[in-house]
Parts: structure tokens; sequence; C-alpha cells
């Protein structure tokens, strides 16, 4: 055999089957049938967590009512452009601006404490204009 022959043999004999079964079996496991999906370690942790009481009412990242939050909505932001409420600089509406003016948060803290007789969570230090 001529030595391109041979390579050809070995190729074919030992590393198509190889790859071939590589490729069958693949890299991760599949599920198993029956068994439950694990979660991920936050999905698992959350689910333990005690509900808060505001049943997403507030938005605990921007420090007001989720419904107001035009961080969190789109809608809700065109809506305060539309009207000329917008801190360019921060990306948020004026009035919602705390960065600009913390004492705007008060506001938002007054309807939270009438809602729920409590404090609101505290404010990420980034909503603050502080660095983390």
């Amino acid at each position: 055999m001529t030595e391109t022959r041979l390579r050809k043999a070995v190729f074919t004999a030992f590393l198509l089957p190889a790859l071939a079964l590589l490729t069958l079996s693949g890299c991760g496991t599949k599920d198993k049938a029956g068994e439950p999906k694990s979660e991920p370690k936050a999905v698992a942790e959350k689910k333990g967590e005690k509900k808060e009481a505001d049943d997403g009412w507030w938005c605990k990242e921007h420090g007001v009512p989720e419904h107001d939050c035009a961080q969190c909505d789109a809608k809700v932001a065109a809506e305060y452009k539309k009207k000329g409420d917008w801190c360019k600089e921060h990306d948020r509406p004026e009035s919602q601006c705390f960065i600009c003016n913390p004492k705007r948060a008060e506001k938002f803290a007054a309807a939270y404490k009438a809602k729920y007789g409590k404090e609101p969570p505290p404010l990420p230090p980034e909503e603050k204009g502080e660095k983390k």
C-alpha cells in the first residue's frame, strides 16, 4: 500500500467513527423524562423569599409606582416626553429625576407610605446619583 492509501484507511477506520460518535452523543446531557428540571440558583432562592407587601405596585429599582415608571416602560416614557417632562442628561422624566433633585423622591416615598404605612425600599445608589 502506498502511504496516501494507508492514511486514508486509518482516517476511515478510526477517525470517522470517532467523529460520528462524538456528534451523535452531543456535548451536554439530555433532560431525563420524569425528573424535574433544576432551576437556576437565583430563581430557586427568590421562590423561597417572603413576598413583599407591595405586590408589584412599586418599582424598587427606580423608586416610583410601577405603572408610572418611565425607565421600565417605553410607553410611559413616550408619554412623559410628549408632555415635555424629560431629563435628557439622565434619560428619565424630569419629575422622576432624583439625581438632579433628590427632594423629588419624597413625593413618591409619601405615596408608598400612604399605601403601605411604611418607608419604601431604599433606592439603589446609582438612582441617587451615587456610584456603586
